[in-house]
Parts: structure tokens; sequence; C-alpha cells
């Protein structure tokens, strides 16, 4: 079996205070190590409005984890997901080797940089 790259984005719900949501964190990153998966990056994106109200709440933390394991790594964090009621919604993606590149350059902040001007002929 291949190890492989996933990039999970999970939502915590609102009524969570700062602690509850790092113990929360934590316990997924836990799930993860305990699977011999290695975690690339951990973002919080903070508190952000919902597209559409889930479970009557109209927004939720959001959280991103970036990792690579193998086997049903992705089973066993969806499993976890699934049986805590804080996460009101999780979608884990496996990544090709053009969106590990896009993920490291979006880290280190090369997306948000301008164009170079390019000289245009004019004919």
């Amino acid at each position: 079996m291949a190890v492989r790259n996933y990039e999970t984005v999970f939502i915590l719900t609102p009524v969570l205070n700062e602690s509850q949501v790092q113990e929360t964190v934590e316990k997924f990153s836990q799930v993860l190590k305990e699977n011999s998966a290695d975690i690339i990056n951990l973002e919080s994106w903070g508190l952000k409005k919902l597209a559409y109200p889930i479970e009557k709440k109209n927004t939720g933390y959001y959280f991103l984890v970036e990792f690579t394991g193998e086997g049903n790594i992705v089973d066993v964090l969806e499993l976890a997901f699934r049986r805590d009621e804080r996460v009101i919604r999780f979608l884990t993606t496996v990544l090709d080797k053009f969106a590990v590149e896009y993920a490291g350059r979006r880290r280190k902040g090369e997306m948000n940089q301008p164009k170079p001007k390019t000289s245009e002929a004019v004919g």
C-alpha cells in the first residue's frame, strides 16, 4: 500500500469555547498520529459564516489538516468525525502531485503574490 497525501477540512460547532476547540483539534491530530499518519500542516481558519445553516448554526470553526498516510487512515479519521457531535461537517480529498505542490506553495504564501508584469508586443 502506497503512502498518499490527503487534505481534510472540518468544521466545529460555534458553541465551543477556545479550550474546547483546541481540545477537539488535538483529539483528531492524535487519531492521525496513532494511525501512523504524518501531519504536514494544520491551519485554523477561524470562525466563519457557513454557506447555509447546519443544525441551526450559521457559523463554525474551520480547520484544514494536510497529512500523509496509508491504508484505511481516512476511514478511521472520518469515523472519529462522525462519532463527535462537535463536528458539523468534514471533507477529505486525496491530493495528486500537482495539488501537493500547490498546497506547499500556498503554505509559503506564494499564491497571493502579484503576477510579474510582462511586456506585450503591440502589433
